[in-house]
């Protein structure tokens, strides 16, 4: 901790995870799956959201994907399908977005730390309610604002074809977390919150 007991925003090694996760974030977007009954493609960007949470903890995982937000809105073609700006954010699949912050927030509350001693099915679950249910509430629920669709239409087309995918991504998440953690010296890369 700093002189005076004050802690920082975020510290070095907090800071260089949350560009390293909003780099890969953006990077599995570039590849795409695009679904001819729906506007939302299949991407691996949430898998990027929960990696973010799980190994950087709540506050670097949240700052990591608003980092990935603010590069996309500054013009930096960063969303799925190699897209930028407000119009993205504004659209259709804007809300899916949007809940990144919040989702690798609740994510790494959730996780603790999934490193020594820590087990694979709460970390499974941690992903599942920030990564999944999370992104798909706000989701969703934007893409019933912007399109004027009934809500279970926009489940239908939204949400259900995604979540064989997601649940495998959760899962990997999880593996991949407790491995990367478990090798890193303690406090990094995230350094807990």
């Amino acid at each position: 901790m700093p002189a005076g007991g004050r802690r920082t925003l975020l510290n070095l090694r907090e800071m260089l995870g949350a560009g390293l996760l909003a780099a890969l974030t953006a990077v599995l977007g570039y590849v795409q799956l695009p679904l001819p009954f729906s506007p939302v493609p299949i991407t691996g960007q949430t898998f990027g959201v929960m990696l973010a949470g799980s190994l950087l903890g709540p506050r670097a995982g949240f700052f990591s994907m608003l980092l990935f937000l603010l590069t996309g809105l500054a013009g930096l073609p960063v969303f799925a399908g190699a897209r930028a700006g407000i119009g993205v954010l504004a659209g259709p699949t804007g809300g899916f977005l949007l809940a990144f912050p919040l989702a690798a927030y609740v994510i790494g509350r959730l996780a603790g730390n999934p490193g020594r001693g820590a087990g694979l099915w709460p970390l499974v679950l941690a992903n599942l309610v920030g990564g999944v249910l999370m992104v798909y509430a706000l989701g969703t629920a934007q893409l019933v604002l912007v399109t004027g669709m009934d809500p279970l239409s926009a489940l239908g087309v939204g949400t259900l074809p995604f979540i064989p995918g997601d649940l495998l991504k959760a899962a990997v998440a999880a593996v991949v977390a407790r491995r990367v953690k478990g090798v890193l010296p303690a406090g990094g890369p995230g350094g807990g919150d």
